[in-house]
Order: C-alpha cells, then structure tokens, then sequence
C-alpha cells in the first residue's frame, strides 16, 4: 500500500502556507508482511493504537535516497499542489536534463525561464535555485549530510530560503531514512492522533503539545509510528 504524508498547518508550515504531499521524496514507503520480529514492533506494542494498526497494516521499511538535493528540490516543486499535478511538474523537469539524477550544478544551468515553462511558480523557481546553490557553495555531499545528527541537519537546511522545518522533517524521515522523527505540524498526524488517540485541545499549541507528549513514547522508532498513522488515513481499517 502507497501512502505519503499530507500537508502542513500553519503551526510549522514552510512559508505559512498549508502544503500538499511532496510525493517525489521517496513517500511510497510500502508495508508488507515482513517478519513479526522487526525491532520496532515490539517497542511500538506498547502502545495499544500502534499495536493494531501494526497488526492490521504490515511492517514498514525505510530506506535511504540518493542524491538529498535533488529530494529537496522535488519537495519545494510539490508544495501547495496535488500529488497528481507535482508528479507531472517534476517529470517536465527531468525531461530537461539527460539523467534522472541531475546534480546541483546541473540545475543552476538551467535559465529560470524554463523552469518558469515547466509550470513551477517564479518563487519556486527562484527556491530550487537556492537549494542548488547552497548545496555547491558548501560542497555538501549525501555522504557529509548522512553523517550529521536530525538537529545538525535542521539548523543547516533551514538556513536555505525557501526550506523550512516540516519540509526537512520529511527530508529526514523519506530521503535520510531516520528512524526517530516526528511532526506535530503535519496535518495527516494531527488528523490522525486527534482520531485515535481522542485529543481535545483549544489551540494549535496545545495540541501540539499534547501530540509530543504522546509521541515520546516511541521514540527511538517515531517515523515507523508515523508511516503506521498517514497509512491510517490513506486505507480507513477495521475500528480500533
């Protein structure tokens, strides 16, 4: 089963607008019937919601994705879209280069106007050449960023105009393979924790708090726990 996370409130939303699923990060994360033995199950059965869903649904894996930048890019070009419309962006954009795995260098060649002709906004088109800059000018490689911690990574790509936290959570969790993020901006995990796990709140703050708070007891295995709540919403199950 395919599934990807849905967009952002305003809480941490990048740029203060509610987003759609950037699908080109690698969120087709698949669960299957994998060994029952899979190191995360067991710590996430002690929670009651996790344990039926995990049941229900399957194992997830995680795996890693090549070429960061180029995930990044394809996150900034599906914000705010349909992952239809964002699939159909980001197939126009390949066909500009000879590769399928085009490096930074090779997007900061492309003129802005044919970004601009492939149907991404001149903002869009102005933060994807941002990303690719930044990512020379500090010769950051998939292998430096593999080797820096979640915070080390947030405090640097956010530094990035055009990136802000969600959009590098779900770097971590889709492209990093981290296995220990949550985001408690994420529309899909608030419409899902609100259902499951009966959270009232009076603001955005306090359920985010609320949201943390029940969050930490999956840690170190929090991004399984959040693929188990966007599939969830994506494939409605028997009643918990």
């Amino acid at each position: 089963m395919n599934y990807q996370p849905y967009s952002t409130e305003i809480l941490y939303s990048d740029n203060n607008k509610q987003q759609s699923p950037p699908d080109r990060m690698g969120r087709n994360a698949q669960c299957s019937n994998l060994p029952a033995t899979m190191p995360y199950r067991k710590h996430l059965n002690k929670d009651k919601v996790l344990k039926a869903l995990v049941k229900q649904q399957g194992h997830c894996v995680i795996d890693k994705k090549k070429n960061i930048c180029l995930q990044l890019c394809a996150s900034v070009m599906s914000q705010q879209l349909s992952t239809k419309v964002a699939a159909v962006i980001f197939s126009r954009f390949l066909q500009l280069f000879k590769t399928k795995m085009p490096r930074p260098q090779d997007i900061l060649a492309v003129p802005h106007e044919t970004l601009r002709g492939i149907g991404l906004s001149n903002a869009k088109a102005l933060y994807i050449k941002n990303i690719c800059r930044f990512f020379t000018d500090n010769k950051l490689t998939d292998a430096k960023l593999d080797k820096m911690n979640n915070e080390e990574l947030m405090a640097l790509l956010t530094r990035i105009k055009g990136v802000g936290q969600w959009t590098v959570e779900m770097l971590l969790m889709f492209a990093l393979g981290r296995e220990d993020v949550f985001s408690a901006g994420d529309l899909g995990l608030q419409k899902a924790m609100i259902r499951l796990y009966q959270i009232e709140y009076a603001s955005s703050k306090e359920l985010a708090m609320k949201m943390i708070l029940i969050a930490e007891g999956w840690s170190p295995y929090r991004t399984y726990a959040c693929r188990h709540l966007w599939q969830y919403l994506d494939t409605p199950l028997v009643p918990l």
